[in-house]
């Protein structure tokens, strides 16, 4: 039978919460952007490596606690699109961390985090879902200088040691940033379709296998020593499995604008931590940069959130 997300779905009522849910996975994600660096810096392991660990864990933790609810019967029509989605989960990943491994925590994680809310309601406009009003544009405007800003004020780290490198870590930065905006705007689709737990659990173990081919080129190790094997265990169980069951049961309930908006509390969360910890803080324009982009964004989720949410398909 198909119903209206606005009868069926206690949507309208929990929206609230799921915002809430939504920003808790954002704070979640990014304190492992603190952690990757660390495990990247101090420790020596390649984000590939990382990566796949993280899904591992992260699969291992859902499947445990959702493995029997799957239903293969609600499972094979939307099995492609959960392949794809998982496939693109883990690209956003990994391109995430490898900005990470260039540039160092924060301005990776602003831009990957930041562009996509902007990308949605592009590709929304496009196709005629959002009105291209002189405010929108305005708007888009102010989170484009904001990011040019954030990305040509960005000195070099120690790790790249080079403009290069910087050129190569905003590059992963904004192809992350693509995958994360596709990755967004189907699966709430998915979490509909299969529920929360299960649609995590599926999406996770996909990018695990996805990431599980890096395998075939590099070396995929477990670390020998208790910290580094700490932050691993961290950030599947935090970061993979609660952090992106958060995320799955807020994307059911609310807007693609909206829940990437939510998110934006990771490279807050991000800088904040960097800036205490590591003392990669960011210079005056890249502030004001920053300050553009969030405020661009924050105007664009009140504007999706004014117009409620969506009364899609569901299918019960």
């Amino acid at each position: 039978m198909i119903t209206h997300a606005s009868e069926s779905n206690p949507q309208s009522s929990s929206a609230g919460f799921a915002f809430v849910a939504a920003c808790g996975a954002g704070v979640l994600w990014g304190t492992g952007a603190l952690v990757v660096n660390v495990l990247v810096e101090q420790h020596g392991f390649t984000p590939e490596n990382i990566s796949f660990w993280r899904f591992v864990v992260g699969a291992i933790v859902l499947l445990t606690v959702f493995g029997r609810s799957i239903s293969w019967a609600k499972l094979m029509p939307v099995l492609v699109t959960v392949l794809m989605a998982g496939v693109a989960m883990a690209g956003y990943v990994l391109l995430w961390f490898l900005g990470i491994e260039q540039m160092g925590s924060a301005v990776p994680t602003l831009i990957a985090l930041c562009l996509p809310p902007v990308l949605v309601t592009a590709i929304a406009v496009a196709r005629r879902q959002e009105q291209a009003d002189l405010k929108l544009v305005l708007v888009l405007l102010g989170a484009i200088i904001g990011t040019v800003l954030i990305v040509v004020q960005h000195r070099p780290s120690a790790s790249s040691g080079s403009p290069n490198g910087t050129l190569l870590g905003v590059l992963f930065s904004i192809g992350s940033a693509l995958l994360y905006t596709g990755f967004s705007m189907i699966s709430g689709r998915i979490s509909i379709a299969l529920g929360a737990g299960p649609a995590t659990a599926c999406l996770t173990v996909v990018a695990a296998a996805a990431m599980g081919l890096v395998g075939f080129y590099r070396p995929l190790s477990w670390p020998t020593e208790v910290p580094p094997q700490a932050w691993f265990l961290y950030l599947g169980v935090v970061t993979a499995a609660l952090a992106l069951l958060a995320f799955s049961w807020g994307a059911a309930r609310l807007k693609p604008t909206a829940l990437t908006v939510a998110t934006l509390l990771e490279p807050l969360t991000a800088v904040i931590l960097s800036t205490v910890l590591l003392g990669q803080s960011l210079n005056a324009m890249q502030w004001l940069g920053g300050a553009l982009l969030l405020l661009s964004i924050w105007v664009l989720g009140r504007r999706s959130s004014a117009k409620g949410l969506p009364h899609e398909p569901v299918l019960a």
